[in-house]
C-alpha cells in the first residue's frame, strides 16, 4: 500500500518538478538575453499573423474605412522588423520599438474605431451584448497591440553578451 502512494506521489511530483524547471530555464535565458531574439522573432511573426486575419475580416467590410489598410500594411513592416531585430542588435534596439510603437497605437485606435463602430449600430451601446456580437470585435484590436507590446519588451531586454 505504501508503495502504491510512493508511486502515485512520483508520477504527480514528475510534471511540478518540469514545470519548475522550464521556468527556471527560462529566466536564465532573460538573465543571459537569449530571450531577446526569441521575442524579437516573435513579435514579426505574430504581427504578420494578425495583419493576415485583420485582412480578411477587414475585406469582408470592403475596407470600408481607409484606416483599415493599415493594419493590414503594419503587419509586413512588424515582420521585417521583428525577424531584423533577431539578427542585430542595432535594428532590435531601434527599428523594433518604432515599428512596435506603431504597431501599438494602431490597435489603440482600431479599438477606439471599433467601438465607436458598436455605438453606431442600431440601438447602439443600449443593445451592447448583441451589437459586440454582431458588430466589429471590440477587443480584437487589443490583441494588436499586445504584439507590439511584445516588440517593445524584446527592445528592452538585454541581448546575449552585454
Amino acid at each position: 500500500m505504501a508503495s502504491k502512494k510512493a508511486a502515485v506521489a512520483a508520477s504527480t511530483a514528475a510534471p511540478a518538478a518540469s514545470a519548475v524547471v522550464g521556468i527556471d530555464r527560462l529566466v536564465r535565458n532573460i538573465r543571459t538575453g537569449h530571450f531577446e531574439r526569441l521575442l524579437s522573432g516573435l513579435t514579426g511573426v505574430g504581427a504578420l499573423i494578425t495583419a493576415i486575419e485583420i485582412f480578411f475580416e477587414h475585406d469582408r467590410a470592403s475596407f470600408g474605412n481607409k484606416n483599415m489598410y493599415i493594419p493590414v500594411a503594419l503587419g509586413p513592416v512588424g515582420l521585417a522588423a521583428g525577424l531584423a531585430g533577431v539578427f542585430s542588435k542595432r535594428a532590435a534596439k531601434t527599428t523594433l520599438p518604432i515599428v512596435s510603437v506603431f504597431i501599438t497605437a494602431n490597435g489603440l485606435q482600431g479599438f477606439v474605431l471599433h467601438a465607436r463602430g458598436i455605438g453606431q449600430r442600431p440601438g447602439g451601446w443600449s443593445l451592447t451584448r448583441y451589437n459586440i456580437e454582431m458588430g466589429p470585435p471590440l477587443l480584437a484590436p487589443l490583441l494588436m497591440s499586445m504584439v507590439g507590446g511584445m516588440g517593445l519588451c524584446a527592445a528592452i531586454l538585454r541581448r546575449e553578451g552585454e
